[in-house]
Order: C-alpha cells, then structure tokens, then sequence
C-alpha cells in the first residue's frame, strides 16, 4: 500500500478507536478495507500477467511477482480515496432525494473525514482560470465540444478538482454564460 496513505489511516484509526469515535472508527475501517482490496487487485493483476507469459504456471508466476506487485503507488492510493469520496457525494445527492436527512449527515461526516486525504482542492475560479486556457488550446467555441475540453483538462486537474463542477464550468464558459 502506499506507505504514507496507510500509516495515516493506521495512525488515526488507532485515535479514533482511543476516543471511541464511531463515524471516524468506521470510515477509516472502509477506507482501509477499500486500499487493501486494491492492493489484492493490483497483486493479482500482476500475477496474471506473469502467469501469462510463463505459459501458465501460478506458483512460478506468484513467486517471480513477490509482494511488491501489492503496494499501491501515491497515485493509486489517491484514486482509492477519491474514489470514496465520489461514492459519498453520489449517497448524499441520493439521500436527499429521498429526504434522508439523517443519512446524509452521516454520509456527509464521513466525506469530510475522507476528504482529509486528499491533496488541497482548487477553487471554482482556478478552474475557471485553466478551463479557459484549455478551451483556447483546442479551439473549442460550442457546448457540444465540451467533451474535447474535458478530455484535455481533466488529466490537468487530477485529484485537485470534482470533476461535476470542472464539467460545470466548462459547459458555463462554452455556453457563454
């Protein structure tokens, strides 16, 4: 696993569970279970591809992989997270929907727990700012190029930005609004 990642959530499970903070307990458990399963997908992943090219042997292909095949990069272990907190929003926008509102405080506390992990957001105006830089790059000048504009800007924002509101903004800027 990425080590900075884990350890965090090591560190401050171990917190959590010292205050006996149930909503922190059992993010940081779903999160840790989710990084772990990644790991084991990454691991087998490799271990596939080895067994390929060794005409089918797991046990030669295991053992060629080892246990570095397992840990998740940075990047990896980001994308976990992130990954975490789009599932939490999409609960939140269902529950209120539904008129949950006791699940979406729940929902809503375990995102700004998961949020702690990723790297420092941008605003809507620093969007804006590269979003109009890329829809110059392209050449783009009507909302149904947007996609050109998001493909070219999303790789840019990477883990910096929700990718509604980039789509947001680039749809606002397309339309002229």
């Amino acid at each position: 696993m990425a080590d900075a990642v884990s350890e965090r959530v090591a560190v401050e499970l171990k917190e959590a569970l010292r205050q006996n903070d149930e909503t922190r307990k059992t993010t940081l458990r779903l999160l840790r279970a989710a990084l772990q399963k990644a790991a084991e997908a990454k691991h087998h992943a490799a271990v596939e591809a080895a067994r390929k090219q060794l005409g089918g042997d797991w046990e030669q292909a295991a053992a060629q992989v080892g246990d570095q095949a397992s840990e998740l990069t940075d990047a990896e272990a980001l994308a976990v997270v992130q990954r975490e907190v789009k599932q939490r929003r999409d609960s939140i926008a269902d529950f209120e929907k539904a008129g949950r509102t006791d699940l979406v405080a729940r929902e809503q506390a375990e995102l700004g727990i998961l949020e702690a992990y990723l790297p420092q957001q941008m605003s809507r105006e620093q969007v804006e700012t590269e979003a109009r830089a890329v829809i110059q790059e392209v050449g783009a000048t009507s909302p149904s190029q947007a996609g050109l504009v998001m493909k070219a800007l999303m790789p840019r924002l990477k883990g910096q930005a929700d990718g509604r509101m980039v789509n947001d903004v680039v749809r606002a800027l397309l339309s002229g609004a």
